[in-house]
């Protein structure tokens, strides 16, 4: 029956999403899917923070739309997540989901907590940081960037981050309180300390967020594959810009946005197993 009910919410959520653009095709797809096996193999605390993410972080994107448009060409991926981005912001996820399910231990859920605070505070961070009327500055010199540089941070940005990571946390709590099958305080303690579960899930999420953001900006501004566009000279995340193919300009050449996006996930993920042992 779970499967069924994961696969009919899935299924909704995924339309919608399509239908407001949110996703692709192929975004909508993966999508499904994935939110059928969070539910199936997890319960409303897996799923819900997967909803919450994918919603907040959609909301955020179409906020002042005209004024980020020319920042966004300069981005690997537009503002309509594609099949490679959805797994990359919750793939990880799904196989911790589907490890507690096989072994259930409050490990899982503390990095689950981790990595969708990393990807919530990361998209937070970017669509409510590129607002800000002061530039970036690099996370490695503090050199001022243009906006939507790979590899700058802001006040704004940083505030952004801290509450997506925050509200993950308060979420993961809510949510393993209302559904109290594999909360990892109740379920495994008896309930007996739910309390201070509902601070260890607060704090995964909002110290492994904000771990795994800046994890994301130190690897946006050293490692991460970018072109020079041949035109204008600047450095992009594209292959085409100004209407030409760019050209290679630093960084290791599989290190595309996916797979920082899906390393900084493991870095708040592994931030927030430090809870269970505090």
């Amino acid at each position: 029956m779970d499967w069924l009910v994961g696969a009919l919410c899935a299924g909704l959520i995924s339309g919608l999403g399509y239908r407001k653009r949110w996703l692709s095709g192929s975004g909508a797809c993966a999508a499904a899917m994935m939110g059928t096996i969070y539910y199936g193999a997890g319960n409303l605390l897996w799923f819900g923070l997967l909803i919450l993410f994918f919603i907040s972080g959609s909301v955020l994107s179409k906020m002042k739309r005209e004024r980020k448009r020319k920042m966004e060409q300069d981005y690997a991926k537009g503002s309509r997540r594609d099949a490679g981005q959805v797994f990359a912001n919750g793939g990880l996820g799904m196989l911790l989901c589907i490890g507690n399910a096989i072994a259930p231990h409050p490990a899982w859920v503390l990095a689950f907590v981790g990595i969708m605070a990393t990807v919530t505070a990361d998209t937070w961070a970017t669509e409510w940081g590129s607002l800000s009327r002061k530039p970036p500055r690099s996370v490695l010199n503090g050199r001022v960037l243009e906006p939507g540089a790979s590899g700058g941070i802001s006040l704004r940005g940083t505030v952004a981050a801290a509450a997506g990571g925050l509200v993950i946390g308060i979420a993961a709590w809510m949510f393993s309180i209302i559904s109290p099958v594999g909360n990892p305080y109740t379920e495994y303690s008896g309930g007996s300390d739910l309390m201070h579960g509902g601070w260890q899930l607060i704090m995964a999420g909002l110290i492994g967020g904000l771990a795994g953001c800046f994890a994301d900006s130190y690897l946006g501004a050293t490692v991460q594959l970018m072109y020079r566009c041949t035109v204008c000279d600047k450095i992009v995340e594209t292959t085409m810009h100004c209407g030409q193919p760019t050209v290679y300009a630093r960084g290791w050449r599989w290190m595309n946005n996916d797979m920082v996006n899906a390393i900084s996930s493991i870095a708040g993920g592994a931030v927030a197993l430090l809870f269970l042992v505090i």
